[in-house]
């Protein structure tokens, strides 16, 4: 805060008129000082309550710990940490499985690749024309009549085992 100065020597005072022998000093500007300040507010006291002693005792007894109560505190931490310790092994088992789930899904597919790469290579090279000349010319093989055309239908899969001679109708 600025001050008054009374010498006169910075020119931000002045002085006013006298009145009963006093000089009454303003300040230019806004540096003003305060004339009378505030007392600081004191907190009030509470009022407090007298507690009976019975009360005190049974606060004093709750808040105490007995053998049994430390017993069970340290079960219920020993129970805990054990939950806690299974809890991080099964969800480390969880990774490392999920883990070697995507390795075998991987190793599935680079297999599935290969083996239409193989398929196809095989498809390529074969001659359908070639392996019909040598069927029918060389082995004596002919094409199948309508009589001898036998239609069954499965009930299980999608082929079906010949287990004995097919009777004749």
């Amino acid at each position: 805060m600025a001050g008054v100065d009374r010498r006169g020597s910075a020119g931000r005072s002045q002085y006013g008129r006298t009145e009963n022998r006093r000089t009454y000093a303003y300040v230019d500007g806004t540096a003003v000082r305060k004339i009378a300040a505030v007392p600081e507010r004191q907190p009030q006291k509470r009022h407090t309550t007298r507690t009976s002693s019975a009360t005190k005792r049974n606060r004093e007894r709750a808040l105490a710990m007995n053998l049994g109560y430390v017993l069970f505190l340290t079960a219920a931490a020993i129970v805990t940490v054990f939950m806690c310790v299974n809890y991080l092994q099964l969800q480390a088992k969880g990774t490392r499985l999920q883990r070697e789930v995507t390795a075998l899904e991987t190793q599935l597919d680079a297999a599935i690749l290969e083996n239409d790469a193989e398929y196809n290579r095989i498809i390529t090279g074969v001659d359908m024309d070639h392996v019909k000349d040598v069927a029918m010319n060389q082995l004596g093989m002919v094409h199948a009549k309508k009589s001898q055309i036998v239609t069954y239908e499965s009930q299980n899969g999608d082929y079906v085992r010949q287990y004995a001679e097919i009777p004749a109708e």
